[in-house]
């Protein structure tokens, strides 16, 4: 065995990385897995049923040889099958024996991909589609399938298996730079600032990746945008200081929108006094951010000004400028301001873009002017820009508000009727609207419809159906539906579960209150240890 893998260069181990990884993940996980009591047996079932690894050739990435010629793939519909499958699916069992079930599928790195963008928000669920997909003829290892995967699993802090992903792909020689980067952001999402930092370190001192300013320019926006522009600055500062990158205007861009963001006007001030010190002038997009940190504070007078400053300074301003002066304006009810803007970014011959047309609707629809909302949708139509699921969402959002369910519904259902088919938030829209009018029923339509489509829910389609089944006094079903819910490896939020017990304590099932409490500390042990 130790002789095959040294054979030939050109030829590689198919399944031995992942055969090695998996059982050691199986170990891990086979005493605390939180998901459904068949899980494990079936795992260790599909750990025992991989193959031998066997030696093949690579595959030739500039033909498709593995795709049968006579088929016009599409990726996109293929996706569409598999998630529905997925979405449908209770168990790893069940899922394994769909997928196998699918016998006209051509499995291929594209299709591979495209299916794990879509499960994003369900990282147990992909992780499953990776192990089954990594059996199938046709499929190879790709940087993209690997960064799909670690989104996935980072939303849902598996840290300790993204890094197995990371040894993998060392030896499939698929690591990349921006490998780091998703690491990075996720450490950052889950307030891990200290393993983002050491991440940024390793890329360089472990894996021989040297970052350059860019590289450092992305990590310090990662660590700002996760609301942690503290920590960005003291970063920026060291790292200037340590002379390791000299700063240049993004750098201080990414600062001045993290303060904006904060609403630090006092921060933002210094930031900005000291680029300019520095011999860098601001461009397009540092106007932009200072107008959106004024309209953030509620100074419209203040960012219609930075608007004229960049004006007499011979920068002219682009179609995103436009946006963000709509959409403040708008948000703060100087709709006349707001609409005046959007027919001079037409007059200086910008074309507005499908940002700029859903801001102008948002203002409109702020003052519930419905009509002349669905107005520029229609000149959106006629401009041949389409509108996209934002566009419904914005309107929709704003018809809930009002408490006009049945006007909203109405246009939710002609979505998929004008070409634009919903999507996760729209869902969460809609059913969020039917159980907060206690009609839960047709938030289970929704529901439905949803995983037929393969659309997978999020924590906030949970968590509505939920709470609406437990108001509802139907606690078996928001019982089963919690189940579902951690088996996807969503944690709830604290009060969730709380209603849920309440509601299961007070219709006297006890053992179901009990047994909920018992499989969300196996889900919080794995979370938290991986």
């Amino acid at each position: 065995m130790l002789q095959r893998k040294f054979l030939s260069a050109g030829c590689r181990m198919r399944h031995f990385s992942f055969y090695i990884n998996a059982r050691k993940m199986f170990d891990k996980m086979s005493d605390r897995y939180l998901a459904n009591p068949k899980f494990q047996l079936c795992f260790s079932k599909f750990i025992h049923n991989i193959p031998e690894p066997e030696l093949v050739s690579f595959p030739d990435l500039y033909e498709n040889s593995h795709l049968p010629a006579s088929r016009n793939i599409d990726v996109g519909d293929e996706a569409d099958k598999v998630c529905r499958v997925v979405a449908l699916s209770n168990s790893f069992s069940e899922l394994t024996s769909s997928l196998d079930n699918m016998r006209d599928m051509v499995l291929s790195p594209s299709l591979v991909t495209e299916v794990l963008k879509r499960l994003s928000n369900a990282g147990m669920p992909a992780l499953a589609f990776f192990c089954w997909a990594e059996n199938q003829k046709g499929f190879y290892y790709t940087t993209d399938i690997y960064h799909n995967l670690i989104e996935a699993l980072g939303k849902i802090k598996q840290f300790e298996l993204i890094w197995d992903l990371v040894d993998d792909m060392i030896k499939r020689g698929v690591l990349k730079k921006e490998t780091f980067n998703t690491i990075i952001r996720w450490y950052a999402r889950a307030k891990m600032i200290k393993e983002a930092i050491k991440t940024f370190e390793k890329m360089e001192s472990h894996f021989g990746f040297k970052p350059v300013l860019s590289d450092f320019n992305v990590f310090l926006d990662t660590i700002a945008k996760s609301n942690h522009v503290k920590e960005a600055h003291e970063l920026f500062v060291g790292m200037s200081k340590r002379q390791r990158f000299n700063p240049d205007l993004k750098s201080y861009t990414i600062l001045l929108e993290g303060w904006g963001k904060e609403k630090n006007l006092m921060m933002l001030k210094q930031v900005y006094n000291e680029m300019r010190s520095n011999g860098l002038e601001p461009d397009v997009v540092t106007y932009g951010i200072l107008m959106n940190a004024f309209l953030k504070c509620r100074m419209c007078d203040a960012a219609i000004n930075v608007f004229k400053q960049m004006e007499r300074s011979n920068c002219r301003p682009n179609a995103h400028i436009y946006c963000t002066l709509i959409n403040g304006l708008g948000s703060q009810g100087r709709l006349d301001e707001a609409l005046k803007y959007f027919e001079i970014s037409k007059n200086e011959g910008f074309m507005p873009d499908i940002p700029t047309y859903n801001a102008a609707i948002g203002a409109l629809c702020r003052l519930s002017r419905f009509d002349d909302a669905f107005l520029v949708m229609e000149e959106m139509r006629q401009s041949g820009l389409g509108l996209n699921s934002r566009t419904y969402d914005i309107i929709l959002n704003h018809l809930v508000k009002v408490k006009r369910v049945d006007d909203a519904y109405q246009l939710f259902r002609r979505m998929s009727e004008e070409g634009c088919e919903p999507q996760t938030n729209t869902y969460a829209v809609i059913v969020s609207m039917f159980c907060c009018c206690k009609r839960v029923d047709m938030a289970l339509e929704v529901w439905k419809e949803m995983t037929e489509k393969g659309v997978l829910p999020s924590m906030h389609i949970f968590c509505s159906l939920i709470r609406g089944l437990c108001f509802a006094d139907r606690v078996e079903e928001a019982c089963t539906l919690f189940e579902k819910m951690l088996n996807k490896g969503i944690w709830p939020p604290e009060k969730l579960f709380g209603n849920l017990k309440e509601a299961l304590i007070a219709s006297g099932r006890r053992d179901l209150a009990i047994e909920a409490m018992a499989k969300l500390e196996r889900l919080r042990k794995i979370l938290t240890y991986g």
